[in-house]
């Protein structure tokens, strides 16, 4: 029986969490406005517009919407009549929206609240002072995504009218989750962890939203370690909106021993939950929210991936995190859960989430189940000036947002030269992505960036390498070991553009084959796109994928690799698993292969003895 979703598990900002908040999503009014009326006419103040009904967070795209209108529909109007107790209004309410795609505008009883421009992040607003006497409050939402604006990070929603190749439908207004907060007049309002393993603890920002009164104190409590104790329970004077502490634990004999039980690693994702607490002058709380983070190190040095201090072969998986019925949404809260579950079920340590920033709800399951993450942004098609400040603007947004989540162990933000084609030969393009590196970097300099994964590097702490070549003895002349890696970056063009930028050499960077196989197989006959390999049935296709997976693990020199993909999605059908996530071939075949030792990291042989060990013992017990 599956284990059952908690409250804590459907909130939607795990990373900072009140007990009081309420959902909005559910039937909202609807209303396109194709001729871009609703500005002049007021439609914020009025409710005849608002003929038709929409599910939210679903996009009107989607056939979970109840809309499921796919055509060209740049401005989209939402309307919500929504009850406020006066218990919930007493200091202050705050509304929050997930993500709307692109920009949005939101009034609240016909006054202005918050305009945001990005569809892949989330934005508040105070609409204390918008409130009106009695209970029903009137929340409406304009978003504009023009369809056809190349300059526009839109990641892989197409820009014709009907999906095509590996471009999928359009998500347009609201698609993550709407919800109001009550909160105090004074409010935590960020929590940034920062772990540190080699001294056994981790760095607090907390930032406040206002300036607190003199004599305010903030109280820190953390639990850890299993079973649960507390490590820490701290109280700090607070000197204004920000507050910074490093939190140590105690180290003793027993901390040493149980090392292994406070330190996040896929084989054992431990997570110290904290509790933190405002306190005001008299000695009452004020705020108090729940938190966790992974106390773990990620590092990109001498050709490997180091994770706690041990290497580790990254056998991640490309998702697209698209759903045939929901698009860029999960169905529900159990899907995202299952999205992780499914990847580990396969044998695979890691997720490569593609082009997208996804909801944080998947990133807290990945925390919680020990699924590594590559993060990337969702990128423009085309250079512009303007496009590159869009760009950086919502990356930036997305490196905040998510920065507190142990399982995002790479940040990247472009992908195949998207929206820089002529990286190889403009210098302003190069100039681009050199920036965009540097400014992750100085934002989170705890985690390795690729600047552009799969074509041409021009800065990174990792090369990943986009190569969908069909044989596995293909793959063992280009990646055997470093030599022959070094020619194959200096002589072949695995996806036809070069692989080293301007004045870029290779030193002791990871490599990762971040892109190979994409391998198709439909049972029946299809129009579908399948992938760059098609195969007549499952035991064929998994054969040669057993060649691919086993060229790349008999590589001295790579880091690890990225399988192509999760699930089919829309046209493209070259998932291991159908677009309803129902497998096509033997996954206990599939797993095995995935988890063989790699030749890269030796300490992997002795590690699949302990597993199969531990496995034949659990398997003895069970039999008794």
């Amino acid at each position: 029986m599956a284990e059952t979703i908690s409250p804590v598990d459907l909130h939607p900002r795990p990373q900072l969490r009140r007990e009081r908040w309420i959902d909005l999503c559910g039937p909202w009014g609807f209303a396109f406005d194709d001729e871009d009326r609703g500005l002049a006419e007021r439609w914020f103040e009025r409710t005849e517009p608002f003929t038709r009904e929409i599910l939210v967070p679903f996009a009107p795209e989607s056939k979970l919407s109840g809309v499921h209108e796919t055509g060209f529909h740049p401005v989209v109007w939402y309307r919500r009549e929504v009850g406020v107790d006066e218990a919930d209004r007493r200091d202050r309410l705050l509304i929050h929206f997930g993500a709307v795609d692109y920009k949005a505008t939101i009034w609240v009883n016909g006054r202005m609240a918050v305009e945001h421009t990005g569809g892949q992040t989330p934005f508040s607003a105070d609409i204390t002072p918008l409130l009106v006497p009695g209970t029903t409050q009137v929340i409406v939402v304009r978003a504009e995504d023009e369809p056809r604006d190349l300059q526009q990070p839109r990641g892989k929603q197409y820009w014709e009218e009907q999906p095509g190749y590996i471009w999928y439908h359009r998500t347009t207004g609201i698609w993550q989750p709407v919800w109001l907060e009550p909160v105090p007049r004074v409010a935590i309002a960020e929590l940034r962890w920062t772990p540190d393993v080699d001294r056994l603890g981790a760095g607090l920002i907390l930032r406040l939203d206002r300036a607190p009164p003199a004599g305010w104190r903030v109280r820190v409590q953390l639990t850890g370690d299993r079973p649960a104790r507390t490590l820490i329970d701290d109280t700090y004077l607070t000197s204004g909106r920000e507050l910074r502490r490093d939190l140590l634990l105690d180290i003793n004999d027993a901390a040493i021993r149980r090392r292994r039980t406070l330190l996040w690693a896929p084989e054992h994702p431990n997570l110290i939950e904290a509790v933190i607490e405002l306190i005001d002058g008299n000695g009452a709380i004020v705020d108090r929210v729940e938190s966790y983070f992974g106390l773990r190190r990620v590092e990109a040095r001498d050709g490997r991936f180091i994770i706690n201090g041990i290497p580790t072969f990254l056998r991640l998986v490309l998702a697209q995190n698209y759903w045939p019925d929901s698009l860029l949404t999960a169905p529900d809260a159990d899907a995202l859960k299952r999205e992780v579950e499914l990847a580990q079920s396969l044998g695979f340590n890691g997720i490569r989430i593609h082009q997208k920033m996804e909801d944080p709800r998947f990133l807290y399951w990945c925390d919680r189940l020990g699924m590594l993450v590559w993060s990337e942004a969702a990128n423009a098609y085309v250079y512009s000036d303007r496009a590159a400040e869009m760009l950086t603007r919502e990356w930036l947004e997305a490196v905040r947002r998510d920065y507190n989540h142990p399982s995002i162990i790479t940040w990247v933000p472009l992908n195949e030269s998207w929206g820089v084609p002529d990286l190889d030969r403009s210098r302003q393009q190069r100039d681009f992505v050199q920036a965009l590196y540097h400014l992750t970097r100085a934002l989170d300099p705890t985690r390795p960036v690729i600047s552009n994964d799969g074509w041409q590097h021009a800065v990174g702490d990792i090369f990943g390498v986009h190569d969908y070549a069909p044989t596995g003895d293909m793959l063992r002349e280009r990646y055997a070991d470093r030599e022959t890696i070094a020619r194959t970056f200096r002589e072949v063009r695995p996806h036809h553009h070069p692989l080293l930028g301007e004045g870029v050499e290779i030193d002791d960077e990871p490599i990762v084959i971040s892109e190979f196989g994409g391998l198709g197989f439909v049972p029946q006959a299809s129009e579908d796109w399948f992938g760059y390999g098609q195969f007549a049935s499952p035991d064929e296709l998994l054969t040669r994928y057993e060649e691919l997976v086993d060229a790349l693990l008999a590589s001295t020199a790579l880091a690890g690799f990225c399988y192509t993909q999760l699930t089919d999605t829309a046209q493209e059908t070259n998932g291991l698993l159908t677009v309803n996530r129902e497998p096509k071939f033997d996954l206990e075949r599939l797993r095995a292969v995935n988890s063989r030792p790699s030749k890269a990291v030796p300490s992997e042989i002795l590690d699949v003895m302990i597993k199969q060990e531990v496995e034949r013992r659990r398997r003895e017990r069970g039999q008794e």
